[in-house]
């Protein structure tokens, strides 16, 4: 009998070898290199075409004579969840939403779904959990889901049989690890099924119209789990944050070809399932009584959403030869660029503390017009003096001690002066032309003159 011929595929890159390595030649990942059946033996290889375009051939036009239409969307009934996929769902668009284990992502789309099928046809594939299962979360979330139709199922070929028949305007499948497809010999999870059956349901999902929505594991450093062409496949990208032992859940867009990235929507987990917060800046701001050092409130933009967050920074004398630079929410190696600036250019050496800073809440801010309040916050630590009460800040702090505006400045003052800030230290270039009822501006061009603008404040 002939023998099958394999190749190797980097679970991490999906980079290809003939034989196997300790550590992939592309991404350098060690012992991700996972053999994989490329030709089954007695399969005549001319019969066969195993590479198909996931979209029908289009002819050749002029991009001038092809119309621009607006893609029509529906929506799931959950706004926040509408948010963030842009508006709604798209026919014939595929999303993949990751998460860590028990953090919602099967309730959210269980709710999502009871809501959709009351107006549309659904389908829920489930390969982990049995129907019965099921039914009890949807009995636990108070949902009415008596329109839903559900499969428990593993086998892909089977699974588009069901979608050929039902025909629904929007499936589940969850998870897609779980998924196997006869063509090929491997165990369900592998890079090669993961990719193969992403792609088989990519092409149904263009050529009949059927949304469809993959659940994808994460890695233990949070990444979809499975090949990176998994992410490329399909047209959105999903992912949930937040801590599993807190009640908020953070969703964030990483990719959308029907809208915007970087959208968040925030959700609380109760007992009737996750619930849309309307006004995720509370959540983010500490309640204290009187103000206390090492806290300042900035305003970080997700998306089209100004959210108002506390940074906190504790500052205290290292006992160790190189002092500890931590952050959580942050990158870190941000806030030692930082930590150099200030001695730099304010004068305000760290080099012998152990500096620690927080945002608050769970959430990650990745822009750099947190900056300034990184930085106003450790030099109120270090002083043991907190900053004035109802001050806010944003914008981005350059190497030579300057600070740059930061994007869509107006619509982070009035959502700060809607929540009651009353003094706000901004860019220069961020300044607004007219005054802002109730909210003292101070705009300023460098870090030095931030700090003598607040120790004038004092």
């Amino acid at each position: 009998m002939a023998k099958a011929k394999t190749n190797y595929t980097c679970s991490e890159c999906g980079a290809i070898a003939t034989r196997w390595m300790g550590q992939c030649a592309d991404c350098k990942a060690w012992n991700t290199m996972v053999e994989t059946v490329i030709e089954a033996p007695g399969v005549n290889r001319m019969s066969q075409t195993p590479h198909r375009a996931l979209a029908q051939t289009a002819p050749v036009l002029s991009l001038a004579d092809i119309e621009a239409i607006d893609v029509p969307r529906f929506g799931t009934g959950i706004e926040e969840f509408d948010r963030v996929l842009g508006g709604g769902l798209v026919a014939g668009g595929v999303v993949l939403i990751g998460g860590d284990p028990g953090i919602g992502k099967s309730t959210l789309l269980l709710q999502a779904l009871a809501s959709l099928s009351k107006t549309r046809s659904t389908l829920y594939v489930s390969g982990e959990e049995s129907g019965a299962q099921i039914a009890l979360r949807a009995r636990r979330l108070a949902v009415d889901a008596q329109d839903l139709k559900l499969q428990a199922e593993i086998q892909l070929e089977k699974i588009l049989g069901t979608i050929a028949d039902l025909k629904p305007d929007v499936a589940v499948i969850d998870s897609i690890q779980t998924v196997y497809s006869d063509a090929l010999t491997s165990a369900p999870g592998s890079v090669a099924q993961v990719r193969e059956c992403a792609a088989q349901l990519t092409r149904v999902a263009k050529q009949t119209g059927v949304t469809i929505i993959l659940v994808g594991h994460v890695t233990k450093e949070g990444a979809l789990a499975g090949p990176r062409v998994l992410e490329h496949i399909v047209d959105t990208v999903l992912y949930f944050e937040g801590d599993t032992q807190s009640s908020f859940r953070l969703v964030r867009a990483i990719k959308n070809r029907f809208g915007a990235v970087n959208e968040l929507g925030v959700f609380a987990m109760t007992e009737k399932g996750l619930k849309g917060v309307s006004n995720p800046s509370a959540l983010f701001l500490s309640q204290h009584d009187t103000p206390v050092p090492g806290s300042c409130v900035m305003v970080t933009q997700e998306g089209t959403r100004p959210l108002l967050v506390e940074i906190q920074a504790l500052v205290d004398t290292s006992h160790l030869p190189n002092a500890r630079r931590l952050s959580v929410g942050l990158e870190q190696n941000r806030l030692a660029m930082l930590l150099a600036v200030l001695h730099r250019h304010a004068g305000i050496a760290a080099f012998d503390q152990d500096v620690f800073i927080n945002a608050v809440g769970g959430v990650k801010i990745t822009e750099p017009a947190a900056d300034l309040a990184v930085l106003l916050a450790i030099n109120s630590s270090m002083r043991s003096k907190p900053l004035p009460r109802g001050l806010v800040v944003f914008g981005e702090v350059g190497l030579a001690g300057e600070i740059r505006p930061a994007p869509r400045g107006q619509e982070r003052l009035r959502e700060a002066a809607k929540l009651g800030f009353s003094i706000a230290v901004i860019p220069k270039a961020n300044a607004p032309k007219q005054k802002i009822e109730g909210m003292t501006i101070i705009a300023v061009e460098r870090i030095e003159e931030a700090f003598n603008k607040l120790r004038e404040l004092d």
